[in-house]
């Protein structure tokens, strides 16, 4: 079926947060920061009052009264205390955006800087053990005896893997227009990968009821993880709303959301591995090293696909924190496993050439026959079938595993592997099912953040009622519609996919109206590990002279479930996949240590993959018949594309040079400097 919103979007009648239209609004225009660290000692807002146009301007000599126990980032203009460069210490209310912008930049702000510290280093003296990490996973896990493991191996590999700061930069910014009704109810229309879970925050932080509080957000430009949580601009639309007696809209600019609006945080990894004379591993220690700010706490959970990757009597994860000058990191697409599975699946390929062994043979011997961490069995697992059936689609040869001797010409060639895993998670949902004329209305405050949600669960609802699908009608993106989770951590269609099947049968069942609760099903979830699996083949062509990089294949092989539908299924992995060739070779934000800011804040300078960086890209999927997992027998596909592919290509890089590229992005100042090591 062709997807739902299809046309509204290629017409231009689908209308994304600020776009929508209401009478009389103004514009809002944030002001950051420009020290690290220090104190607002003045800001002077005469000038700017006077500006013609200019309505209002919102800053900590006014504090608004906010919400307590909230997040911090959302307590806008409750001091003069600055955390990190970029933090939004004023804004200006204006008739038109073009005012409001040019009336920003005219505000006079003078500060009181302090010595600021925004470097991540393995030894940094604030180092500290965080109590959990994301999403409430133990900060550290350990059985066996490692140094015993590691002792005894035949072989072993001890390497440190870092990643840099890295930015989710969706199409569409952040952005929200806030109404406030006459009766004192507020209604935004938000950017946002969850509306009820948006709908909370914004009630919480602006002390209101939440049934006061509306949250309308019909489609988004994409997330990527930036838009799972409330950010700013949705509190300081509220807040200039209410200081100029009329709507208001913000967006936050390319520049600003590199600030704001999150980012995945860099990381320093070290993997030691010991694995005896056939290769079985006999250790594992991952010890991670990340940052998080002054303001909030975040810790990723970076060492969580290890912990159920592979079988091995002696293991040992461990991630530590340091509290910087900087802007507070949160999600971003495959939040841990990501940076995590780079880092695991780049040393495991070192294991195996350590070892003399085929890299495939390497991960089969070490395939485990319940989840590692927990010992819980899996639902299903499939990884050695989507090693074996990528190896034959992708004309995988062992014998030629020999680094650098490929060679086309100028360019040296190489193929890699890599494994990847995410787990396959659904949260507690609500939705309801009834007739509609001579069809159907099925409605839920699901997100469709460009992925075809309302597809997916069209064709769910559909297959539910025994129809075809252009009799069902799904409403989403509503906080006033019934509660359901973000569309994030690869759960949405599982989630609301289960909440629709059980409306759906209820409306059979009684004729007019059903609705369905998942509560109860989502707390008998936890007796199985149930996770997706993937393998993923790269080939890459290195210049000799210039040590440019190009990939010319691409191939993800998936174990994910039933998938409900194979053209948004294929979109969706493609695109993690080409999310992760930008992670290896050209992704990566610049922090200035001296001013303590992002040089790298617009698409000019911060490069993200296109068609033309990987001109034959496929995925596929093996049949995967999992009855444990929910009414769909579906697992979430939107995140394990990406956590195997950076790994890959570094893999093939090193096998078309010889030389192994441990810091990304691997860029040609590394493949010909000192930075990469030696391993022809």
């Amino acid at each position: 079926m062709n997807r739902v919103e299809g046309l509204d979007k290629v017409t231009g009648r689908a209308t994304y947060a600020y776009e929508h239209t209401v009478p009389g609004v103004a514009y809002a225009h944030a002001v950051p920061s420009t020290i690290a660290r220090g104190r607002i000692r003045s800001i002077d807002t005469a000038a700017v009052l006077a500006i013609p146009g200019v309505l209002a301007v919102l800053s900590g000599d006014d504090p608004p009264e906010l919400g307590e126990d909230v997040d911090p980032e959302l307590r806008l203009f409750q001091g003069r205390t600055v955390a990190y460069h970029g933090q939004i210490v004023a804004a200006v209310v204006a008739e038109t955006l073009e005012i409001a912008r040019d009336a920003a930049g005219a505000l006079r702000i003078e500060y009181d800087a302090e010595p600021h510290d925004v470097r991540l280093r393995p030894d940094h003296p604030g180092l500290y053990r965080p109590e959990t990490v994301n999403p409430g996973l133990p900060t550290d896990v350990e059985y066996g005896d490692v140094a015993a493991g590691l002792a005894s191996a035949v072989v072993t590999v001890d390497a440190t893997y870092t990643t840099p700061v890295l930015h989710n930069n969706p199409i569409e910014p952040h952005a929200a227009l806030a109404v406030w009704e006459e009766d004192g109810g507020l209604t935004v229309y938000d950017s946002t990968q969850g509306a009820s879970a948006d709908r909370d925050a914004i009630a919480a932080v602006l002390r209101l009821p939440p049934e006061q509080v509306r949250v309308v957000s019909p489609h988004v430009g994409g997330g990527f993880g930036c838009k799972g949580t409330t950010r700013p601009s949705a509190i300081l639309a509220a807040l200039a709303a209410r200081a100029a007696g009329r709507p208001v809209k913000v967006a936050v600019t390319r520049q600003q959301m590199f600030d704001v609006t999150g980012y995945r945080t860099p990381t320093i990894q070290r993997l030691r591995l010991g694995a005896d004379a056939v290769g079985r591993l006999t250790a594992v220690a991952h010890d991670i090293v990340e940052q998080t700010s002054t303001v909030r706490e975040f810790a990723e959970q970076t060492a969580a696909g290890t912990r159920v990757m592979y079988a091995t009597p002696n293991l040992r994860t461990t991630h530590r924190l340091v509290r910087l000058d900087v802007p507070t990191p949160s999600w971003m697409r495959a939040p841990g496993e990501c940076p995590g599975m780079y880092a695991l699946e780049s040393a495991m390929d070192e294991l195996a050439h350590a070892a003399g062994m085929d890299p495939i043979e390497l991960r089969v011997v070490n395939e485990p026959d319940t989840e590692p961490e927990s010992g819980l069995p899996f639902s299903s697992r499939n990884l050695i079938a989507c090693l074996r059936e990528g190896a034959h689609r992708f004309g995988w040869d062992p014998r030629h595993r020999d680094p650098g001797v490929r060679r086309d010409g100028r360019w040296l060639v190489g193929t890699g592997v890599a494994a990847s895993t995410y787990p396959s998670r659904r949260s507690a949902a609500q939705a309801d099912a009834a007739i509609d004329g001579d069809g159907f209305v099925v409605r839920i405050a699901a997100a469709d953040i460009g992925t075809g949600a309302r597809t997916a669960l069209t064709r769910i609802a559909a297959q539910t009622l025994g129809v075809s699908p252009d009799r069902v009608r799904v409403e989403v993106g509503d906080s006033a519609l019934p509660r359901a989770p973000l569309a994030g951590g690869s759960m949405g269609t599982a989630s609301w996919g289960s909440a629709v099947v059980k409306a759906c049968e209820g409306l059979l069942k009684n004729g007019e109206h059903g609705t369905g609760d998942t509560t109860e099903d989502v707390e008998a979830d936890s007796k199985l590990a149930r996770h997706a699996f993937g393998a993923q083949f790269a080939e890459v062509r290195v210049d000799v002279d210039t040590g440019e990089v190009r990939v010319s294949r691409l191939l993800g092989v998936f174990a994910a479930g039933r998938i409900v539908d194979p053209v948004l299924a294929r979109s969706q992995l493609i695109g993690g996949m080409t999310m992760g060739l930008g992670m290896a070779l050209m992704e990566g934000t610049v922090v200035d240590e001296r001013f303590g800011d992002f040089l790298t804040d617009d698409l000019a300078q911060y490069h993200v993959a296109a068609c033309a960086d990987v001109p034959d890209v496929e995925a596929v999927w093996i049949d995967e018949d999992d009855p444990h997992l929910n009414p769909m027998g579906a697992k979430g596909i939107g995140e394990i594309g990406i956590v195997g592919t950076a790994a890959a290509i570094a893999n093939a890089v090193f096998h078309a040079t010889g030389r192994r590229v441990r810091d990304l992005p691997i860029t040609p100042d590394k493949l010909l400097g000192r930075s990469s090591d030696d391993r022809a």
